[in-house]
């Protein structure tokens, strides 16, 4: 058949080249022709140029059959080759997505599906630019397909070329019909660019399409905010009330758009309008509440944030907005706020009683209003609903260690460093439970795991180091606790814990007492009037032989003190002096007070002073 074809073309050929005339057109008659002659010649040429038309046609009709029989096998690879690679581009598999789909585009390059999927799987692998051409090409390929030009609109807004993507959606609504929904993507686009004017006739041109709707007026309700054309926005508001008269959301945002812009009666009517359309509209109470605050009506503003914190309509996040803003106020000089705080804390426990964000704000409230034990009981909810928050933990410790509960601080500086294995505050904090628990060996495994993981902290090292000092003097290891205390005072010479302790110890071993008086006569120096301090002090000297000097501390000490042991060092000292009888009477004052040394008993019953 194919050599049939050819040799047909080829005879066709022949025909048409039998049939061709000069160029020049038909020739004109010679003058000698009669009129009848030339008529006959000119009917003669018009069938020969007929012929030569059929002739032509009839030669292009069977070459684009030749072609459409040549081609077949390619169309047919190329629709294989478009269906491989969308599916890669379903599989995220662009790079293959690609390379199928260009071999397809290499057979037939005219096609916009092909060029709109080349365009979409170069999106989506980052390749912004040829993305563009193979998009732009589509448009133009298939006029009036939507899908093309949002491919394109959607690659030249990812690269901010905003004017691009505008004019594509304005082609996009000119040339595809019942198109006008995109007119809101237009809009859109115009905001992008702050072009309000453009976006402002878009929009109306949309209401006139589709009429009233609330999309369109709160759009038109930003620009106008934002061209300072208040009473324009606010007529958008009313014709959204109008338009639907028992939504109490639209209302709403009427009053708080009167609130936002200071025209707080009209707030107060409408926020009122609200709630009769709903009584127990939260959102309401807080735009009244807002208001009330503004006009400094106080106790009116705390009665209706009440409401809307009884309503358990409101939203988490609503209420964690306001209970951070009396977070930040807290602890208020003024206790009715204090007490506000912690009524709506517990209001929103009450409405959200399994969510741990509740228990949490509770508990930072209770923290700052100084009620101890009900934070850390918040806290300790917060953490029963969610114990992934370290902070939550840290607040816990922090609180047991103030009220000095040992072995709650033990349990939960154990739970917290199952979860934060690598905080070294929480390991601080077991060590010191531990000490306090009287196991110093497992509150030195504690303090020395902790100190290593801290970071770029000198402060923190500190006070790792001033526990360590403790601790080691603890289990009799006494250069590790005096290294300690001098590493601690490397990092805060100051650290009056550490200059009072460490003192106080190397008096007690009777050692580099010249360094111990200069430290504890550096903290009563800064707090002369401090009885344990002054004890500490006047124990050095005693131990220098100072006796003098260390009765003249001690008895300053005596004038505020409640310690046993002070008044007992008391009694040594009138000993050292002679005073014997004086010295006894102050033993028994000080087994009367409690606890004082285990060497007291003695000394009362012998009359002697044992050391």
């Amino acid at each position: 058949m194919r050599q049939v074809v050819l040799t047909l073309l080829f005879w066709l050929g022949l025909t048409a080249l039998s049939y061709a005339q000069p160029t020049g057109g038909t020739p004109a008659p010679p003058d000698k022709l009669t009129r009848k002659e030339r008529r006959a010649l000119e009917k003669e040429q018009r069938e020969l140029d007929k012929k030569l038309a059929e002739a032509r046609a009839r030669r292009a009709a069977l070459r684009s059959t030749l072609m459409a029989r040549l081609t077949e096998r390619e169309r047919e690879q190329s629709e294989a080759l478009f269906v491989e690679g969308v599916k890669y581009i379903m599989l995220e598999d662009y790079p293959k997505a690609l390379e199928n789909l260009l071999r397809a585009y290499s057979l037939n390059p005219d096609n916009a599906a092909i060029n709109y999927k080349i365009a979409e799987a170069n999106l989506l692998s980052g390749n912004l630019r040829d993305a563009t051409n193979y998009a732009d090409a589509a448009t133009r390929l298939d006029p009036k397909n939507a899908y093309y030009y949002l491919l394109l609109a959607q690659v030249q807004a990812t690269q901010k070329q905003y004017d691009a993507a505008t004019k594509t959606y304005a082609s996009l609504i000119k040339e595809v019909p019942n198109s006008g929904s995109y007119l809101f993507n237009l809009a859109d686009l115009y905001l992008a660019q702050n072009k309000l004017p453009e976006a402002l006739t878009t929009l109306n041109q949309a209401e006139k399409e589709f009429g009233q709707v609330d999309e369109i007026s709160f759009k038109k309700q930003q620009i106008y905010l934002k061209q300072n054309k208040l009473d324009l926005a606010l007529a958008e508001g009313e014709k959204l009330i109008r338009a639907n008269p028992t939504e109490s959301r639209y209302v709403l945002a009427q009053a708080e758009m009167y609130a936002s812009n200071n025209r707080l009666d009209d707030a107060v009517r409408v926020a009122q309008q609200a709630l009769r359309l709903d009584g127990d509209n939260p959102q309401a109470h807080m735009v009244l509440a807002e208001v009330y605050r503004q006009q400094s009506q106080l106790e009116q503003s705390d009665e209706q944030l009440k409401l809307a914190f009884a309503s358990p309509s409101l939203e988490i996040d609503d209420r964690e907005r306001i209970l951070v803003g009396y977070i930040k106020q807290l602890p208020h000089p003024k206790e009715s706020v204090n007490q506000l705080a912690r009524t709506l804390a517990a209001a929103t426990i009450k409405a959200y009683p399994k969510n741990a964000r509740s228990h949490s704000l509770a508990g930072d409230i209770e923290t700052l209003t100084n009620h101890k034990k009900e934070a850390r009981n918040a806290y300790l909810q917060a953490l029963r609903y969610d114990n992934s928050k370290f902070q939550t933990w840290q607040q816990v410790v922090l609180i047991d260690a103030e009220l000095n509960q040992t072995d709650s601080l033990l349990t939960h500086t154990d739970r917290a460093l199952e979860l934060f294995p690598n905080q070294s505050s929480l390991w601080f904090y077991n060590g010191v439970a531990y000490m306090l628990k009287k196991q110093p060996q497992k509150g030195v495994k504690a303090l020395e795991h902790g100190r290593k993981l801290v970071m770029n902290s000198p402060e923190q090292l500190g006070q790792f180091d001033a526990q360590l000092g403790d601790a080691y003097h603890e289990l009799h290891e006494y250069e590790k606790s005096d290294a300690a205390y001098e590493a601690a005072l490397v990092s805060d010479p100051d650290n009056v814990q550490v200059l009072n302790n460490y003192s106080y110890f190397l008096s007690l071993r009777g050692v580099k007492l010249e360094r111990a008086k200069q430290m504890s006569g550096k903290v009563v120096k800064q707090f002369p009037n401090n009885d344990t301090y002054l004890d500490t002090y006047a124990w050095v000297l005693y131990k220098m032989k100072d006796y003098e000097g260390a009765k003249a501390n001690l008895e300053k000490a005596l004038q505020t003190t409640k310690d046993a042991s002070v008044v007992e060092h008391y009694g040594d000292v009138l000993f050292q002096l002679g005073e014997k009888d004086k010295a006894v009477a102050e033993w028994q004052r000080a087994r009367k007070m409690g606890v004082a040394s285990d060497l007291l008993e003695r000394k009362l019953k012998d009359r002697k002073l044992y050391e």
